[in-house]
């Protein structure tokens, strides 16, 4: 069996690591390092650029500079690199190519298997996006891990004979996870999960970086989120001042030449305490609070039946998340495991398991849940717009649950199943995550004829849904893949310039392609990204020979550019 590596592709940061002799070993990348930073770039010549060498260049050429894409997985919006829009899996995909290449150099073999992680929290679009990522990069993907669960088996193989109740607390660069886990003989039984995809280290340098933008606006007046190559070197001095007030008590923040006022240069200058950034930073981590009480309740578990609180993330090396819970809890939370390593060393537990490397007594057996409510749209007395719910949130996994349902009218003879996942009663309110047919039901008198839905999830976190009509055994089924379903309404328009259509509205094309050449760096990316998909749908219509919604998409246009 060839090498299963596991790969933590996190928001600030990536690595890497490799089960050798029984233990995850990090692996390092073509500078020596453990840690890759998550960051893309474009140098002046149009080559992409991927950790290190795209970080520093994030103050030259911050409009060239992608960060922290992971919060965008499984979003349909692009970003800009140069003349080129990105999908988050195309930049996530160049993280893992270069993962994938530094890792070859390093174990002297080819390297196409791996274990990702991901936060327990994602949803089923975000775990696809990071497989298709994952695919895009040669991998094939073997399992998404969730990343409270690895680090969890980072420090469950040393401690095999432990038999104990353990939160795991992840607070990342950009995510937040919490999960209960019981460990006994070996095996990790995941009991619940839940968390926050928009709470992490980001959000603290959010807080300071606001903190420079007020005070700087107060003395000067001059408000410097108009310039972005200003907001880039904010953004890099945030991140060292709170890195920095993790070991200090203040620290000093000076950049000179930041701006110009009345032809003078102007320079940011602020002292940060440590009790400053904990006020900024304390309604952040009341955040946490919530999902730790949803796990606690999911799981039936006191918190006087807690035996440790594992922190894992590196944004839990700030003093004040230990402390907050410790009060909140009432137990000190402990770091014995490495909380910037501990998530790829699990990734890389779970590729030796799978490949066989770990066996018998010195290998974990892991179990775990999904993370959201998973169920049909269904009528249910004046409703039609129902969560029937088939699994519930915190269920174990691998898991296969089928719920019967009846016939809604007289002489139904077909069905749509639509699936969606969330918490509340209303459909409108869950995330769609597909739909399909099935036909052939007898007609009959509303309600005689029974359809069994079945949900089968996976380890992977991946769903899949069927309909059985129980009087003729008639079935249909689905795999949802909302990113194959997304790429196939997307088609090659590179060709319209031969359509028939093309000289009607080649002018039209010409001027949107340079308004959006011209302002890519200065308007509204909302705006950016419509007019872009409007030239594509112009294109597109040109290619299909449609006059009608071409002329409509040629309105839309002259619209958008203000014409």
């Amino acid at each position: 069996m060839s090498t299963i590596i596991g790969i933590d592709l996190g928001t600030s940061t990536t690595e890497a690591a490799v089960l050798r002799d029984g233990k995850p070993e990090l692996i390092l990348n073509f500078d020596g390092e453990k840690v890759t930073p998550s960051v893309v770039g474009m140098d002046d010549v149009g080559n992409l650029l991927v950790g290190a060498p795209a970080l520093a260049r994030q103050i030259l050429s911050p409009e060239n500079t992608v960060l922290e894409i992971k919060r965008k997985m499984g979003s349909r919006e692009k970003v800009r690199l140069g003349n080129t829009s990105f999908t988050p899996e195309e930049i996530s995909a160049q993280i893992l190519s270069y993962v994938r290449r530094f890792a070859g150099k390093y174990l002297e073999e080819d390297i196409c298997r791996a274990v990702i992680s991901v936060p327990a929290y994602f949803d089923e679009i975000q775990r696809q996006a990071t497989v298709e990522a994952g695919r895009k990069a040669g991998f094939t993907v073997e399992r998404i891990l969730n990343e409270p669960t690895a680090a969890a088996m980072s420090y469950g193989l040393s401690h095999l004979e432990e038999e104990s109740h353990i939160l795991v607390y992840d607070l990342g660069g950009g995510t937040f996870d919490v999960t209960l886990l019981e460990m006994f003989d070996g095996v990790l039984e995941v009991k619940a999960s839940s968390g926050d995809n928009q709470l992490g280290g980001k959000d603290f340098d959010q807080k300071l970086i606001g903190l420079f933008l007020d005070r700087f606006k107060e003395k000067h007046g001059i408000d410097l989120q108009k310039d972005i190559h200003a907001m880039a070197r904010l953004k890099t001095e945030a991140v060292r001042c709170k890195i920095a007030l993790s070991s200090e008590e203040s620290v000093s923040v000076a950049l000179p030449l930041i701006a110009e006022k009345d032809g003078k240069p102007l320079a940011l200058e602020e002292e940060v305490t440590r009790e400053l950034f904990e006020e900024l930073i304390g309604e952040l981590l009341e955040r946490t609070h919530d999902p730790i009480d949803v796990v606690l309740d999911d799981a039936g578990i006191s918190v006087q039946e807690l035996d440790m609180v594992l922190l894992v993330g590196g944004s839990t090396r700030i003093p004040l998340v230990k402390q907050d819970i410790q009060e909140y809890l009432g137990l000190e939370p402990v770091q014995v495991v490495d909380p910037d390593y501990a998530v790829a060393e699990g990734a890389a537990i779970q590729g030796g398991i799978l490949s066989g490397e770990l066996d018998g007594e010195q290998s974990l057996v892991m179990t775990d849940v999904n993370p959201y409510t998973l169920g049909v749209r269904a009528v249910h007395g004046f409703r039609d717009d129902y969560m029937s719910v088939v699994i519930p949130r915190n269920t174990t996994i691998p898991v296969t649950r089928t719920e019967v349902y009846y016939t809604a009218w007289e002489g139904q003879t077909v069905a749509d199943i639509e699936v969606y996942q969330g918490e509340f009663h209303s459909v409108e309110q869950n995330h769609r995550l597909g739909s399909f047919r099935i036909e052939g039901i007898p007609e009959n008198t509303a309600g005689a004829e029974k359809l069994e839905v079945s949900f089968s999830y996976n380890m992977d976190g991946m769903l899949k849904v069927s309909a059985r009509i129980a009087s003729t055994g008639e079935e249909a089924e689905i795999t949802i893949d909302m990113l194959e379903k997304g790429k196939d309404d997307h088609i090659d328009v590179s060709g319209w310039k031969e359509a028939p259509l093309a000289g009607s509205f080649r002018t039209i094309i010409r001027r949107s392609e340079k308004w959006l050449k011209a302002n890519s760096g200065d308007a509204d990316q909302e705006e950016i990204r419509e007019m872009e998909e409007y030239l594509y749908l112009l294109k597109r219509a040109i290619l299909e020979n449609d006059k009608e919604k071409a002329e409509e998409y040629e309105d839309e246009l002259r619209y958008g550019m203000k014409e």
